[in-house]
């Protein structure tokens, strides 16, 4: 299923799966289809050893328009309550399984990032941009609220509290620039380099110690509804757990012989 899967497009590359959108002549919209997929790809991959790293690739120079108007958007508006919310129920377990799915994950955000693209980029561990790239969390232009799979608790912690109310309320385009400067995407590059300093960032990553890494992802989101003294905590607990890993005892061994720790996320 990770490798194949039928409404995405996806390439294992060693540890590094590689995920784009498989629309570029309508700028990688997604359907009910590829949302559903996409979210059981995700809640697989916490059960995957092989890969430690996910990055999410623009295709034909856009990254994701979000919900296809026709296929979701129009089918929306003949559905009674129940059938709403079953729907954005199943949008909001794509994040949770995102979050929840043990491996960081890059989104390369290149041209059109709209709605479910947008979050899609929000909901990854890390985000590189170029300057052409445009986010777009434009849920209110369609009469809907801003509060969309998460953005409401998510943006908020990555760029603050005004400038996310200030995306959401308005539904205007972020650019790359602007993005990078507000501490939304972690790089900018030019996009011709955009594929290669994504996957720079991911082979890093793997080259880690990738147990510990989900280590840390898991407590980077649980932390958010701790207080101080619990997070201290929890992270006295992690840390002890990462301890008696054998990636710990290799890095101790390397730095005795002056040498780079080769880890193995044992």
């Amino acid at each position: 299923m990770l490798s194949e899967p039928k409404h995405f497009i996806c390439q294992i590359d060693g540890s590094i799966a590689k995920i784009s959108f498989n629309r570029p002549e309508r700028k990688n919209p997604l359907t009910f289809d590829s949302y559903s997929e996409l979210r059981d790809w995700f809640r697989t991959l916490a059960y995957s050893d092989d890969i430690h790293a996910v990055v999410f690739l623009p295709n034909g120079g856009n990254f994701s328009s979000g919900g296809d108007v026709h296929d979701i958007i129009g089918p929306l508006t003949d559905m009674n309550m129940k059938e709403l919310l079953s729907f954005t129920r199943m949008t909001g377990d794509l994040v949770n399984a995102m979050i929840n799915c043990g491996k960081p994950i890059i989104a390369a955000v290149d041209g059109v990032c709209a709605g479910a693209g947008a979050i899609i980029a929000m909901a990854s561990d890390l985000r590189v941009a170029t300057a052409d790239s445009k986010v777009a969390f434009l849920f209110n232009r369609v009469g809907l609220a801003g509060c969309d799979m998460g953005a409401c608790a998510i943006l908020p912690r990555i760029i603050g509290q005004g400038r996310a109310g200030e995306l959401l309320y308005l539904g205007r385009s972020m650019s790359g620039q602007e993005g990078y400067e507000w501490g939304f995407f972690n790089l900018l590059a030019k996009s011709n380099d955009l594929t290669a300093t994504a996957l720079g960032m991911a082979e890093r990553i793997t080259d880690g110690p990738t147990f510990a890494n989900s280590m840390t992802k898991k407590m980077l989101h649980q932390e958010w509804s701790m207080s101080l003294e619990q997070a201290i905590e929890a992270e006295a607990q992690a840390q002890a757990i990462c301890m008696q890993g054998n990636d710990f005892k290799r890095a101790y061994r390397a730095f005795v012989d002056k040498k780079r720790p080769l880890f193995k996320g044992d």
